[in-house]
């Protein structure tokens, strides 16, 4: 694996962990799709640390449990704003 996609990994993980970042938001900040993101914490995050790659993978299974409120929040600020 190049040097500067270990880096980008890296980066990716510890942005996710102090921030509790979603893999959108993850994407957006990183100029990167949300593919990569994906592909850098699920499979080559476990190949160079192991630790690191289940504390993101926590975060990950937390905001997947979460995002069908939050999609119910933006659709209900969505109808709320349009109606105003």
């Amino acid at each position: 694996m190049k040097d500067y996609i270990e880096k980008r990994v890296m980066e990716i993980a510890n942005f996710i962990i102090n921030e509790g970042a979603t893999v959108r938001q993850t994407a957006r900040l990183f100029g990167v799709s949300k593919s990569t993101v994906h592909k850098d914490v699920t499979e080559r995050l476990p190949k160079i640390n192991p630790l690191i790659a289940n504390q993101v993978k926590s975060i990950l299974d937390i905001n997947k449990a979460e995002r069908h409120i939050r999609g119910g929040r933006a659709t209900k600020m969505k109808y709320k704003t349009d109606t105003m």
